[in-house]
């Protein structure tokens, strides 16, 4: 049955190998299931339903590109796409927790819609390269900088209002001198440990060890526990900790003009830069994702096409729709499906594998309350310095490429918006190019794109 619906034989693999790896794989991306419900909680959603949406998006999402594009690529909630989702979205944008939801749903939509049509690639082909690889740096650095503040490690001057580094000296001084313990205590503590758990990962990743980040995030919550980072006196084992949140939605609001101001041409602009950058970010994530793990397998063709492309593209559509249902931000491919190609992973069966193992991690459920902020913050640094590394893809050298790629990275963390930075590099990528005699150069999808985030800006207060 396995031969015939994976076609194991075909791709030179065996069943013991795509088990393994399908294991590989989850090790590897699992720390998800802490780091999200953390992120999406600030927004105000319960932590135990985001952490369901989680595990039954990344589920549903990884077991849909098993069974219908037989490859061996793992879904789940996408880094980036979720701290858009809270810190620009909700948090600068104030839309409601529930309206995001309703624009991600959206987005998952128009992914199916263009994914059909086969417009998706031609979308993604319009935005030039050095583009796409500042978005993936700039985002990476906007991960980090979210990381250096949730764990306190980077803290604003309430005088000056500038960052500056946390304090540590009450933790030290807890230790030696034992004074009571309050909340600057607690918090120096924090920022002490999520130091330890940076460290921690970062040794473990760079000693290539699978699933490092997730190895981190546990072995950094337990050690908070003597040092009453979490309360464990509150924690109870309750199966109210299963708690299921579906079609959270509040479509009237998203399309109302609550708090944008300018009337309806303001939140239409507002409600496209949002579902627009959801819609950017997952596909440039997703189909540049595609691309480098399918050459990593060796399942390229001649043409340097991927085997079952539009499924691979379909699946991770319906996904994010799911993922919306049931209350997650965008979920989308994993880079971390690497690690279980490496492992001889080659077909849909290894995705099988990790879906499988994502449903059975909801019985960790009432356990994520003794998962701290400063456990999962290092592992948003970690993840930051791995999506930086695609800036050396840029040239610097030629300013013309090297302008807007800068301000697609700095105005990301600077402005604390990751639509902001896609933004300011599309049109400064046109105008340079349009200054330069260079017209033609431009595709006409992105004198759209720059035209309207330029009204944007001249619309919408930020």
């Amino acid at each position: 049955m396995l031969e015939n619906l994976f076609k194991l034989k075909e791709r030179h693999t065996d069943v013991k190998t795509e088990v393994i790896a399908g294991f590989t794989t989850f090790i590897t991306m699992a720390y998800i299931i802490f780091v999200n419900p953390s992120i999406l909680s600030t927004t105000g959603l319960d932590k135990h339903a985001v952490f369901f949406a989680t595990c039954i998006g990344a589920a549903v999402g990884t077991l849909i590109m098993a069974l219908y594009a037989n490859l061996p690529f793992a879904l789940a909630p996408g880094m980036g796409l979720n701290a858009f989702f809270t810190y620009t979205v909700c948090l600068q944008m104030k839309y409601t927790p529930q309206q995001a939801l309703a624009a991600v749903f959206i987005s998952g939509i128009i992914f199916v819609l263009i994914t059909a049509v086969g417009l998706r690639q031609a979308i993604v082909k319009s935005i030039p390269q050095p583009l796409k690889h500042a978005m993936t740096a700039g985002i990476g650095l906007f991960i980090a900088f979210i990381g250096f503040i949730n764990s306190g490690i980077v803290v604003f001057d309430p005088g000056s209002k500038l960052p500056k580094f946390g304090d540590f000296t009450a933790a030290f001084n807890s230790f030696t001198n034992n004074p009571d313990i309050n909340k600057s205590v607690i918090a120096s503590r924090g920022a002490l440990i999520a130091v330890i758990g940076l460290l921690i990962i970062g040794i473990l990743i760079a000693r290539r060890v699978k699933g490092a980040i997730i190895i981190g995030i546990i072995i950094t919550t337990i050690i908070s526990f003597p040092l009453k980072i979490v309360d464990l006196s509150k924690f109870k084992f309750s199966l109210e900790a299963f708690k299921v949140s579906a079609f959270n939605f509040d479509f009237a609001g998203l399309f109302s003009a609550h708090n944008q101001g300018g009337g309806i041409g303001a939140v239409l602009l507002s409600l496209f830069a949002v579902v627009l950058t959801f819609t950017l970010i997952d596909m440039f994530d997703s189909i540049g994702t595609f691309v480098g793990l399918a050459d990593k397998a060796g399942m390229l063709d001649e043409k340097g096409d991927i085997p079952n492309m539009d499924r691979a593209l379909m699946s991770d559509a319906i996904a994010t729709i799911v993922g919306a249902i049931f209350g997650t931000s965008t979920v989308t491919t994993y880079i971390e499906s690497a690690a279980g190609i490496e492992e001889g992973g080659r077909t849909g069966l290894t995705s099988l594998v990790t879906g499988i193992l994502f449903i059975l991690a909801l019985i960790i459920a009432p356990f994520i309350g003794l998962v701290p902020t400063q456990a999962t913050a290092p592992a948003l640094i970690a993840v930051g310095v791995m999506m930086i590394s695609s800036i050396k893809k840029i040239d610097f050298s030629d300013f013309e490429e090297a302008l807007p790629a800068f301000l697609t990275i700095v105005i990301m963390p600077f402005t604390y918006s990751i639509a902001n930075g896609i933004s300011a590099g599309i049109i400064f990528y046109v105008l340079v190019k349009l200054l330069r005699g260079k017209a033609k150069e431009v595709h006409p999808i992105t004198y759209v794109l720059a035209i309207l985030f330029i009204l944007r800006f001249m619309v919408i207060a930020h």
